[in-house]
């Protein structure tokens, strides 16, 4: 009992002295934070926000990239459901290698090399899953990093994201007053830049411009990168989304292929099987050999370790499932170019709509333009105008999303348009 009392005394005592005790550290503790500036809301996102806090009836986004069906409902795919059907009943929930699904990739492979591509067959493709297609190409800028230090590369946009912690130069891409490809500025930057260059390109459907290179151009694009040695880092985000056929929209890359590149992928499955929240891609470097491709490889695996180590399953089942499955591979083909037609018939629509108002201006691009997205040539003080006036949403670049135009917003959208345009 004595041994107890002076226990809880000195226990007592203990506590009373570190109450009277000052607590050295908690204003350093308090004050960690205390730089911290509010992040910059994101440009795109932030569009979406203010289009929910709207309570306008009337009110349309056309800011997001997301699909959307003519009711500007989401869609989830039938060979989605089928595929998710399918695997309901499985019982692996096991953690995948840190290169992700091997049966993902080898059928994504295809998709972007081809069915009976040569180097596949020779192993010459270093490929490892990725978190869509903003996680390969961080995973790629980390990679490039690493083994090309001091390097830089060439953007169409400066571009604060994926490609963050490489150097970035801007090259000549969209041509403001035909609001298409400004071809010579493009070749003349592509000429002018030093020699083994890196340059990100986008295989189809340009996000945000919704202008390709016609495929002569490709072609000629191909042989500039040829004779200055450049390296080509293609972000295929759309594949099947910009013409309905994954095999046309596959075509740049297919050409610089030809040509013998070695070229670096990224793709994902986000817009063309509508997977955006499964964050599910492929990252994919040719090499010169399988040995080279096994070492590449190794270390795209230990770059992914620190950051995600390793990707999720979910997705990656879905994809494989189809991709694997000739009656769903089929039956995913038909929805691509479902969508992808779709868009294409609002495109017309929207032009038609425009002209038949009797706008002062040209709308051909419109229907130039390919892809979820049509950079309209609109300002941002026009971009102002449509939401305040009509709560329309959308970018202040002008950039459209194809995919929120409906037959039941489209003549909305275009009487919009034309009123703070008619005065231009």
């Amino acid at each position: 009992m004595a041994m107890m009392a002076r226990t809880i005394r000195n226990s007592a005592s203990r506590r009373t002295m570190m109450m009277s005790r000052p607590i050295f550290g908690l204003r350093s503790m308090s004050s960690w934070w205390k730089n911290v500036e509010p992040a910059p809301k994101d440009p795109i996102l932030g569009v979406t926000e203010a289009f929910l806090a709207d309570p306008s009836p009337d009110k349309v986004n056309v800011g997001v990239g997301a699909y959307r069906d003519d009711n500007g409902k989401p869609v989830v795919l039938d060979c989605v459901r089928e595929a998710e059907r399918r695997i309901a009943g499985t019982s692996f929930m096991e953690y995948l290698p840190m290169g992700g699904s091997v049966k993902m990739v080898e059928e994504t492979l295809k998709l972007a090399y081809g069915d009976n591509s040569e180097f596949i067959k020779d192993k010459r493709v270093a490929a490892v899953q990725s978190l869509s297609g903003t996680g390969a190409c961080r995973l790629f800028a980390d990679f490039q990093t690493r083994f090309n230090p001091g390097s830089q590369i060439y953007i169409f946009l400066f571009q604060p994201g994926p490609n963050a912690q490489v150097p970035q130069k801007t090259y000549h891409y969209y041509h403001p007053e035909t609001k298409g490809l400004d071809f010579k500025g493009l070749m003349d930057d592509v000429k002018n830049a030093p020699e083994g260059s890196f340059f990100l390109l986008h295989a189809c459907a340009h996000n945000p411009t919704g202008v390709d290179p016609t495929e002569e151009q490709w072609r000629e694009i191909s042989q500039l990168f040829k004779a200055k040695n450049h390296f080509a880092f293609f972000d295929m985000a759309y594949q099947g989304f910009a013409s309905g056929d994954p095999a046309r929209d596959a075509k740049s890359i297919r050409i610089f292929l030809e040509d013998g590149h070695h070229i670096g992928i990224s793709q994902s499955y986000a817009k063309n099987m509508g997977l955006y929240g499964q964050r599910v891609g492929c990252l994919s470097v040719l090499c010169e050999n399988e040995k080279q491709a096994v070492t590449v490889k190794s270390q795209l695996q230990q770059l992914a370790r620190p950051m995600y180590s390793n990707p999720p399953l979910h997705g990656a089942q879905i994809v494989s499932t189809i991709l694997g499955d000739p009656e769903l591979k089929s039956l995913w083909l038909k929805e691509v170019k479902i969508m992808a037609d779709r868009i294409i018939g609002m495109r017309t629509t929207l032009r038609e709509s425009l002209e038949k108002l009797g706008s002062p201006l040209s709308w051909e691009h419109v229907t130039k333009q390919i892809g979820m997205f049509c950079y309209s040539g609109l300002t941002p003080e026009q971009v102002d105008r449509l939401t305040s006036e009509y709560h329309i949403y959308m970018t202040r670049n002008g950039r459209i999303s194809m995919a929120g135009v409906t037959t039941g917003n489209v003549g909305y959208l275009a009487n919009a348009i034309h009123e703070v345009t008619k005065s231009s």
